[in-house]
């Protein structure tokens, strides 16, 4: 007699309640989220109250101004993540394009030995503040303060004493200058839309930042430097040196903002970028990144900084005051960092 066919025991089927649960929470726990909500709540309320904000030409308006603050964001993201502050960001972009200005000037040569001379300078004042960092061991808000207020005696000073004024000479008419500008200044037309260059750079910066952060190993060592330095180094992460490089690339960054002011304008005024630090952390911040470092994004920095663009353009298209547009960055600051806080620890209450 021949035993019955067993039959086949039934598949496990998967509960789709649980594969939406787990996508819920994957989007729950990115960095960027809440950064994007408030972009398009504010993109939503400029669309509403400002009728040329839709135009083809505002939009690339507002890019370019979200461009000039993301190039310099997507790296003090990468730094704040890593533990760290710059407060030297705004003077080192002056910097950066006063050392080109007056060496190529000062010596009569092509414009682009003095953007190779001004890449190394601008590299070298990141170097000094990283090497800073790890040989002291201050805290980095004082060690780039102290470089921040150097850099601007520096540029007044030097200024002054080359030029005689507080601003440089023209270069416009020197050799090598309009195919610096070409890479550093320049307009794109897209149909009947003049797109400026930065973008390019910007949206080039930010996915090589990305690619880094979560597709390489340096990208592990930026969090765990960032998380814990002390167990970071119990592992075998080399803390120092990523912290070092880290201040190389703001400093990188800082050279090509730099040099896309001195060629879009021919002349630098020695007292800018004061102040522009602070627009370079809020737009990280408001992209997700914490103060006290290891969690946050390449992507959601420059979220914060089209939050940024769009608030600065927005405002002139609704004809409004724009001395309120500092009362409207504080505010977002602050409901950034709120929308944050709540979305992080509901994530972290869902695991």
């Amino acid at each position: 007699m021949t035993a019955p066919a067993k039959t086949p025991a039934p598949a496990p089927t998967t509960d789709d309640r649980l594969l939406e649960t787990s996508l819920l929470r994957r989007l729950m726990g990115r960095p960027e989220l809440g950064a994007v909500v408030g972009a398009a709540a504010v993109f939503v309320f400029f669309a509403l109250v400002a009728d040329s904000f839709l135009r083809a030409q505002s939009l690339s308006t507002v890019l370019y101004a979200s461009s000039t603050i993301g190039i310099m964001a997507v790296p003090v993201a990468l730094l704040m993540i890593g533990g760290e502050f710059d407060l030297s960001t705004g003077v080192m972009v002056t910097s950066s394009a006063l050392v080109s200005s007056m060496f190529s000037y000062q010596m009569t040569a092509n414009v682009w030995v003095g953007v190779g001379v001004s890449l190394l300078v601008t590299l070298a004042i990141g170097f000094f503040n990283g090497i800073m960092l790890v040989r002291t061991k201050l805290p980095s808000f004082i060690i780039t303060l102290g470089t921040f207020l150097m850099l601007t005696g520096l540029n007044l000073g030097f200024t002054k004493l080359i030029s005689g004024t507080v601003s440089t000479k023209s270069i416009g008419d020197m050799e090598g200058f309009e195919s610096a500008k070409a890479l550093f200044a320049s307009r794109l037309s897209v149909g009947d839309v003049d797109l400026q260059v930065t973008i390019l750079w910007w949206a080039g910066l930010v996915a090589l930042a990305t690619w880094v952060l979560l597709r390489t190993r340096a990208g592990n060592w930026i969090f765990a430097a960032g998380g814990g330095p002390h167990a970071a180094r119990a592992v075998g992460v080399p803390v120092s040196s990523t912290k070092i490089g880290l201040y190389m690339a703001v400093a990188f960054c800082a050279w090509i903002s730099g040099q896309h002011l001195l060629f879009s304008y021919d002349v630098v005024q020695s007292g800018e970028g004061v102040g522009n630090e602070f627009l370079y952390i809020i737009a990280a911040v408001i992209g997700g990144c914490l103060m006290t470092g290891g969690y946050g994004s390449a992507i959601g920095s420059a979220v914060g900084a089209f939050i940024f663009g769009m608030t600065s353009k927005g405002i002139v298209y609704a004809q409004w005051n724009p001395d309120w547009f500092k009362f409207f960055l504080g505010a977002m600051l602050l409901l950034a960092t709120l929308l944050n806080a709540w979305v992080r620890k509901r994530a972290e209450a869902r695991k």
